[in-house]
């Protein structure tokens, strides 16, 4: 798939997902919070199973240097995906009275790991 059919998929996930958010916060629907969320948990599977894809291919073709990153990658979308599911929680069963630092700690441990992995890219990306 191309660069911009990708990034236009990204778009219009991201749109319908803001859509859905905002209706159910003006409480113009009252679905589930699972049921809201839904474009962000199919453009997140769609990156796992991308991701898997690659990582298939590297191991063919024999650059496992490379896997590395893919793991990291994969990492990074299950951290997204369990604060994503957390978020629902949180949202559709307060009865369970789940604490905001549980909700949101796979996102505190993204954030700077995100954070440095940036920083360690434009420093190499620098060199050359």
């Amino acid at each position: 798939m191309a660069v911009l059919h990708r990034a236009l998929f990204t778009w219009f996930n991201m749109l319908i997902f803001l859509i859905l958010l905002v209706l159910r916060l003006d409480q113009k629907i009252s679905w589930n919070w699972f049921l809201v969320f839904v474009p962000m948990y199919l453009y997140d599977n769609i990156l796992l199973i991308y991701i898997v894809f690659n990582m298939i291919s590297h191991c063919k073709n024999g650059r496992i240097n490379n896997l590395q990153r893919e793991i990291w990658y994969m990492m990074a979308v299950i951290l997204k995906l369990c604060a994503q599911i957390l978020i629902c929680l949180k949202l559709e069963a307060p009865h369970w009275s789940l604490p905001a630092k549980a909700v949101l700690a796979p996102f505190w441990l993204l954030l700077p790991i995100l954070a440095v992995e940036v920083f360690i890219h434009l420093i190499h990306q620098s060199r050359y």
